[in-house]
């Protein structure tokens, strides 16, 4: 009985709150699709996203772990001989930087994962 209410616990915690913090690392581009890799994030660290703009020009992005404290802040960088403004912007859970999921899929992935919890505690 006490596995299966563990179980459901695990199951309803949001991703990354358990174990190693993962993110999506991806460098500065100028393409809207950055699928990237995976990487490691230290304790003190976050995933971000950043978004860099240069007048006349489209955007630049790039993705990975920064540290808590840098968070939010604007900084200039040079990209293929241009200097553009970025901003990044940090997120707060395991890959939480990777590219938009469409409505509603984490929501069926919730609903089964607590269908499933709960079947478990009815049968024992």
């Amino acid at each position: 009985m006490v596995l299966g209410w563990l179980l459901l616990l695990v199951m309803a915690l949001p991703q990354g709150t358990i174990g190693v913090k993962e993110c999506i690392f991806c460098e500065l581009t100028d393409s809207s699709n950055c699928p990237g890799s995976h990487m490691h994030c230290g304790d003190d660290e976050n995933c971000f996203r950043g978004q860099g703009t240069s007048p006349g020009l489209g955007p630049i992005i790039n993705k990975g772990c920064m540290k808590s404290t840098l968070c939010g802040r604007e900084e200039p960088v040079t990209y293929q001989g241009v200097t553009y403004s970025l901003i990044s912007t940090c997120c707060y859970g395991h890959l939480c930087n990777k590219s938009p999921i469409p409505a509603g899929s984490w929501m069926a992935g919730a609903t089964t994962g607590l269908a499933l919890g709960m079947l478990l505690l009815l049968l024992h």
